[in-house]
């Protein structure tokens, strides 16, 4: 792997950025009495994976950049339960949980195959 300048040359970032973005969009459309609960817990675990992306990266050591990473997995999985609990709660509906659900599954790949490659290294 070459050495990077920037977190936001990661591709893994850039998509976590994206699903960011859509958890924030999917979210807005919550029952109103949900703000201080699932949607703010949602909103934290995904804006949490490309922030401990990007400050494990600005580390400059690899084993920093492996335990943001997990962090950063955490959050996912996180992330991951609470997209199954709103279908269940049918705050959004089958298509965008799929849709949801696929993005959070390669985020989780790239993750892991960031991380293997990072403790060849390491």
């Amino acid at each position: 792997m070459r050495s990077l300048s920037s977190y936001r040359e990661l591709v893994v970032w850039q998509k976590s950025m994206d699903l960011t973005v859509r958890i924030y969009a999917v979210s807005r459309g919550f029952p109103a009495d949900e703000r201080f609960g699932i949607t703010s817990q949602m909103r934290r675990a995904a804006s949490s994976i490309p922030a401990n992306i990007a400050e494990g990266q600005a580390r400059n050591t690899t084993g920093e950049f492996l335990h943001s990473l997990g962090i950063a997995r955490g959050s996912l999985a996180e992330l991951e339960t609470f997209v199954e609990l709103c279908e269940r709660l049918e705050y959004i509906d089958r298509p965008i949980c799929e849709r949801l659900s696929n993005d959070c599954t390669e985020i989780s790949k790239m993750l892991n195959a960031l991380m293997k490659s990072l403790s060849t290294r390491h």
